[in-house]
């Protein structure tokens, strides 16, 4: 009896050792100079160099926005079609294959960003040079985006806001099809409208316990390829000293909660980070959690994280195309490379052509003649002369997001947290 007490104790003792020594690994990993180790696309002694155009900030104008791309094994090609469909000048761009891509592959999507004079005249886009193994399920998928978020903040102090993509992922908004020079950024508007609230896009549920309580272990934060997830038999207590909450892992989190986050001034991300770098899919729980834990952002959120899952689309006389465009969303996913609804969206919503940009006022020589631009070859310049990029306005899909999201902010009343509430539901 003594001796299985003992070998019950010493299971427990080596698990929680294990889950220990993963903590460590994953905040060495936050530490350590490896999102130091990038390809900027103005990095090169090859290139021309410009004078970089830095936009204009202010109420008067739109918010900056900073995205993350992240990718794997053949992703290249679509990552570049997402950059072009919302690429603004105003705005940040990092890319990353992870360690399942190839070198080869991830030197081709270097080349391809450093060849674009574009790219290298507003200095916006940047591509993470080096893979590092991520399981989307894991904790090295959380260390992966704040490592990210490092890397912008570093990159840049204009932007405004963290929006994390996948290139299954596609924009639902951007210029009127009949105003080809009237255009908004992907997601402007609707920032705006949070800007002014200061309130950060994240679907907020409660979390169920019995799943953050398993302890789990992710190979992938030291090994060179992702691996599958270690789970440990024995599980841990709930703790006491923090609420857990939970939701979607795409966010739009707004600059100043992501310094919250990497810097670590508090000792509460630093303590969450420590607590779900041993739990199965921290990144729809991490983000949540800080947020509503810290009294400084738990009344900034709307619990809706802007996508549309065109998995859950249910057929009641409406096309799923139609219910999508009119879902009230921002991005749609995931989308199959050879999915043909995106090149609708392409003509139908963004009025892009073929290996083009979004039009827009800030360059100057789109759209004066869309059959030159349709054979336009992969080497030729997106745009050669550009005008005032801080000219930013919303077409009519961006409208009725931006009219959808004052609707959802005045219904769920920011001053009432939604964390409060999403704790009532999960007690119900």
């Amino acid at each position: 009896m003594r001796t299985s007490k003992i070998s019950s104790w010493n299971s427990g003792y080596h698990a929680w050792i294990l889950a220990f020594a993963m903590t460590l690994l994953i905040l060495i990993a936050l530490s350590k100079s490896w999102f130091y180790d990038h390809a900027s696309a103005t990095a090169s002694e090859d290139l021309q160099y410009f004078s970089v155009i830095v936009p204009s900030k202010g109420r008067d104008y739109p918010p900056v926005l900073a995205y993350w791309i992240c990718g794997t094994n053949g992703d290249g090609k679509r990552m570049l079609r997402l950059l072009k469909a919302i690429y603004h000048p105003r705005n940040q761009y990092l890319l990353q294959l992870d360690a399942e891509s190839s070198d080869y592959e991830r030197a081709e999507l270097v080349v391809s960003v450093q060849s674009e004079s574009l790219f290298q005249a507003f200095g916006n886009v940047n591509v993470v040079g080096k893979g590092y193994a991520i399981n989307e399920m894991g904790s090295s998928a959380l260390a992966a985006i704040l490592n990210a978020a490092a890397l912008l903040l570093k990159l840049s102090a204009d932007w405004d806001w963290f929006i994390n993509l996948s290139v299954s992922d596609y924009p639902l908004i951007s210029s009127m099809p009949s105003l080809p020079c009237q255009e908004i950024s992907t997601s402007s508007t609707i920032l705006m409208t949070l800007q002014k609230t200061k309130a950060m896009a994240v679907e907020l549920i409660w979390c169920r316990i019995h799943k953050i309580n398993q302890i789990v272990v992710d190979p992938s934060l030291h090994l060179q390829k992702s691996s599958h997830l270690y789970y440990a038999v024995e599980t841990r207590t709930t703790p006491d000293a923090f609420k857990i909450f939970g939701g979607s892992p795409w966010l739009i989190l707004s600059r100043a909660f992501m310094e919250y986050c990497v810097q670590g001034w508090d000792n509460l991300p630093r303590k969450l980070l420590m607590y779900f770098s041993n739990t199965a899919s921290p990144l729809e729980s991490y983000f949540h959690s800080v947020l509503c834990n810290s009294p400084e952002f738990q009344n900034t959120t709307v619990s809706n994280d802007l996508r549309y899952n065109i998995l859950e689309t249910t057929t009641d006389g409406e096309s799923p195309y139609d219910k999508m465009l009119n879902g009230g969303a921002a991005f749609a996913r995931p989308f199959k490379e050879d999915a043909a609804a995106l090149n609708m969206i392409d003509e139908n919503v963004l009025n892009r052509e073929p290996n083009g940009l979004v039009p827009g006022k800030w360059c100057l020589d789109q759209g004066q003649n869309k059959s030159s631009e349709a054979s336009k070859p992969p080497g030729e310049d997106l745009c050669s002369t550009w005008g005032n990029i801080n000219d930013v306005k919303p077409g009519s899909y961006g409208i009725k997001l931006a009219f959808l999201l004052s609707k959802i902010a005045s219904e769920e009343k920011l001053t009432t947290s939604q964390c409060l509430q999403a704790t009532k539901m999960g007690s119900s």
